[in-house]
């Protein structure tokens, strides 16, 4: 009976802090409320020397795939790059992503010209997918473009071999985060236009 009013009692306990999301967000393993995520979300620029788990790098593709696409046609491509020379190299070549040679790992968005004429479009979802999973996992993640800049695309395709029907949207570098930040608060009221202008 022991046993059963103990398994009863951890069951309930589990129940009740999964949907009052109570507890201690930042232990690992653990996620935030989505709204929370959203709000916390910031640009990660500076990164400790510490690698990010395949898991983690897989939960990030997963959460980019998971994104909304017009008429499923789903054009992303992700090229994860941890080898330490193409970090660097693209470090130098981007004029915005100068924190890649701090990064342990970055992720490039791309999309495939020849499924979709608006590309770009459903890798944005992605990219902000991959971004907001990386607050949540106690990552840190900065969107670089490239697209639309010809140069800054050259170089992405350049270091990560991209075949020509493949164009590069952004490059995210991702690391853990190596000091705190506070996120910034973006709500302008005056931005928002209620029936008409």
């Amino acid at each position: 009976m022991k046993k059963l009013t103990l398994i009863v009692s951890t069951f309930i306990l589990s129940f009740m802090m999964t949907a009052c999301n109570c507890g201690d967000k930042n232990r690992e393993g653990q996620t935030q409320d989505a709204l929370e995520n959203i709000f916390a979300r910031k640009s990660v620029r500076k990164y400790l020397p510490k690698p990010v788990e395949r898991e983690k790098a897989e939960l990030l593709l997963k959460a980019g795939m998971a994104a909304p696409t017009g008429k499923n046609t789903q054009p992303w491509e992700f090229v994860v790059v941890t080898d330490r020379g193409v970090l660097d190299s693209m470090a130098a070549a981007l004029p915005y992503a100068k924190m890649l040679k701090d990064a342990p790992m970055a992720i490039v968005v791309c999309g495939d010209v020849t499924k979709s004429s608006y590309w770009y479009i459903d890798c944005s979802a992605a990219a902000e997918n991959i971004l907001l999973a990386a607050e949540a996992l106690g990552l840190g993640a900065v969107w670089t473009a490239t697209y639309p800049y010809e140069d800054r695309m050259e170089a992405a395709k350049k270091y990560t071999g991209l075949p020509d029907h493949i164009a590069s949207l952004c490059v995210i570098p991702v690391g853990y985060p190596a000091a705190p930040q506070t996120p910034k608060d973006k709500w302008d009221a005056s931005k928002v236009h209620t029936d008409k202008w």
